[in-house]
């Protein structure tokens, strides 16, 4: 299976079994993503070798003007997609199997959650996975300690403030807050 049909197959939101050929291939690719991780992490490396290992975590060029403060962490990788002029912080976590998509001028603040994945609500299926994918439009500002979870669209221009919630999309040129997020103001 290669890294695109994995990427098609997880972005259809279909129920992914424990014995699927996907569940195999993401277990390797956790591998591969626990190693370039641990390589981001554990010592110094210039904006360029960080850009470096970015690309090769996600299997995409990254832009020259993106930005991360490790630590990063993430469980897949190859299902994370960077626009232009991201900013990353420090202590983000990004569980991407079902697709993050970050739109251009989008800055994630330290400690960020997007979680992609979710599981059967029935106990007899609880380890099949149900992913949805995340987009967090242009210009977006998650604040610090914010959670995403499965199949939330983030509009553009919009600010989810520090330590929110996020289960459900967010209108865009909006402000959003609280455990779950809501409606706080237009901007």
């Amino acid at each position: 299976m290669t890294i695109q049909e994995f990427r098609t197959i997880m972005n259809s939101g279909e129920e992914v079994g424990t014995d699927s050929e996907v569940r195999l291939l993401m277990h390797e690719l956790s591998q591969e993503a626990l190693r370039i991780t641990a390589e981001l992490n554990n010592r110094y490396h210039t904006p360029a070798e960080i850009r470096a290992l970015m690309s090769e975590l996600t299997g995409e060029e990254i832009e020259d003007t993106f930005g991360l403060f490790p630590p990063f962490y993430t469980d897949c990788g190859k299902n994370t997609h960077f626009g232009k002029h991201v900013f990353v912080n420090a202590g983000c976590k990004f569980q991407d199997q079902g697709g993050i998509y970050i739109g251009d001028g989008a800055l994630i603040g330290h400690n960020a959650v997007l979680a992609t994945l979710n599981h059967d609500p029935d106990p007899a299926k609880r380890q099949n996975l149900l992913p949805a994918p995340i987009h967090i439009g242009k210009n977006v500002w998650l604040g610090a300690n914010v959670t995403v979870l499965p199949g939330v669209t983030i509009g553009e221009n919009a600010i989810v403030a520090a330590g929110a919630v996020v289960t459900k999309d967010v209108e865009a040129g909006t402000v959003v807050a609280g455990v779950p997020a809501k409606f706080v103001k237009r901007i």
